[in-house]
């Protein structure tokens, strides 16, 4: 059994009448858990109510750095409320978004810096309610925003794990992570034939700091790239992963489901 530790069930492109299915057929696939992140204050009911009416869902509640600009000053006071849910198993999604621009009536400078202050103070609200952290990077070219990440993770490594989702490699960077103690989360852009960087941090990074996700809907993985992805898929970038790290699946499995558990602090 595994979980899919990233994905967006109450995205629109999941009607809430499927997600039955979508469990039903994530269960056949040996995925028993999943954790959907909200991304705005938008999200947080949505996901939650989900969390609450499903079994194998949890979920985590942050503001995804392409929202602060539309996120009021005073957000942090509702996702503490909402961050102590039974259900709610870590902070985020969150981070540092460099690759989409600065919206209207922002210069790259002052947005950034909004980015770098949420993400503050998301860890702050972590640290204080004994939850971890989820962490979305990227840039349009370089690394800025990984090493601007890495940089405030730094500062709160010692109290607050983080899990970068989605990690895109090279091994480089995510040895960096892990000497914080932190964990590298991989999804179907592992299976793609020219990702290469991606599969190499796979294969190199230790069991007890991998875990797998779909980001579903987005990034569905090889045999099923271009479509809706959804977590039933998770056993397909399991398999992938498994094989080029010369393990059975059943060994991939065992430890990414555990640091899955531990990460999320799951019973």
């Amino acid at each position: 059994m595994i979980t899919d530790t990233h994905c967006h069930l109450a995205s629109h492109k999941f009607p809430a009448d499927e997600i039955p299915q979508l469990i039903d057929r994530a269960q056949e696939a040996g995925v028993h858990r999943m954790i959907t992140l909200a991304t705005s204050l938008e999200d947080f009911p949505s996901n939650l109510q989900l969390a609450e009416q499903y079994d194998s869902i949890y979920c985590c509640l942050g503001i995804h750095p392409c929202d602060v600009h539309e996120t009021p000053d005073s957000y942090l006071a509702e996702l503490k409320v909402h961050a102590q849910h039974a259900k709610c198993v870590a902070i985020g999604e969150t981070g540092l978004d460099y690759f989409h621009p600065a919206p209207d009536g922002w210069t790259e400078a002052d947005y950034h810096q909004r980015q770098r202050d949420f993400l503050t103070s998301h860890f702050e609200l972590a640290a204080e309610l004994g939850l971890n952290i989820v962490i979305h990077t990227r840039d349009k070219s370089g690394d800025q925003s990984f090493r601007d990440a890495l940089a405030i993770y730094r500062l709160y490594a010692h109290k607050v794990r983080a899990v970068f989702h989605c990690f895109l490699g090279p091994w480089q960077r995510g040895e960096a992570v892990v000497e914080l103690g932190g964990v590298l989360s991989y999804t179907g852009i592992a299976t793609f034939k020219k990702s290469t960087d991606v599969l190499d941090a796979a294969v190199q990074t230790p069991a007890g700091a991998i875990m797998v996700e779909t980001d579903a809907p987005y990034l569905a993985p090889v045999p099923h790239r271009g479509k809706r992805n959804e977590p039933s898929y998770t056993q397909h970038t399991a398999e992938h992963i498994a094989k080029a790290r010369g393990e059975s699946l059943e060994s991939f499995a065992e430890h990414s489901e555990k640091c899955a558990k531990e990460f999320f602090k799951l019973a």
